[in-house]
């Protein structure tokens, strides 16, 4: 008997590390909603590409800043079934030594890493509780563990995924449910590229380039049940 599909929801999804992550999981047999908030577009062309290779895929657009607009999403989403595998993937950066940072820099980096992790990860908690089977993974970054020249307020909101996620994951356990941190270096992407020369980001990218963190995507892996709280 055909085994339902789990869905699965990944924020910035239209990016690159968000779009690999998306290929990831219908390869694996998953429902993907490929969230995005500025383009758009791109997510529309990931899910056609997903369903030309016989997966399941949706697009959703979205602000995770904003904490009703989210809500509503959510709640739409979630007529048609809880949403078992998350992905808090969006993510910005706003570069400036501490010295001379703006206070919306600060805020605007904080608002879309962690306020959006919360506006997303919370609403989905319960529904998820009720099947007793769960995956939220967290794209973080070196940065969140050693900090960052320049990067005050990018290390501060990846450090505060790495609390959450810990709490979350002592919270959730018992129901079946694992939250996981993946702290990547620097990754060749559209975002990096734009931030580190190439050079850079040649020395310091680790093995997993792209397809980072793909081992903790693979969610049907009897190995998989055994990761929790891992940052």
């Amino acid at each position: 008997m055909a085994t339902e599909k789990k869905r699965a929801l990944v924020t910035g999804g239209s990016g690159d590390i968000g779009s690999a992550i998306c290929r990831q999981l219908a390869t694996s047999g998953n429902h993907v909603i490929v969230h995005a908030n500025a383009r758009p577009e791109r997510a529309e062309q990931l899910v056609a590409e997903i369903q030309s290779k016989g997966g399941s895929a949706e697009a959703i657009v979205f602000n995770i800043t904003d904490t009703e607009q989210t809500k509503q999403q959510l709640e739409a989403l979630l007529e048609n079934g809880a949403i078992q595998i998350l992905v808090n993937n969006a993510g910005i950066h706003d570069d400036a030594i501490m010295a001379g940072m703006q206070a919306s820099q600060w805020k605007k980096v904080l608002d879309v890493s962690l306020n959006g992790f919360f506006n997303v990860t919370q609403p989905l908690l319960l529904p998820m509780m009720k099947t007793r089977w769960g995956r939220i993974i967290s794209m973080s970054s070196v940065a969140g563990i050693m900090g960052n020249r320049g990067q005050a307020n990018y290390a501060a909101a990846k450090s505060g995924l790495h609390g959450a996620t810990k709490s979350i994951a002592i919270e959730m356990a018992s129901r079946g449910i694992t939250a996981n941190v993946v702290a990547p270096g620097v990754i060749q992407s559209e975002m990096t590229e734009a931030v580190f020369d190439k050079q850079t980001i040649k020395e310091n990218k680790d093995s997993m380039k792209v397809g980072v963190g793909a081992y903790y995507f693979e969610t049907e892996s009897e190995n998989q049940q055994e990761i929790n709280n891992e940052n």
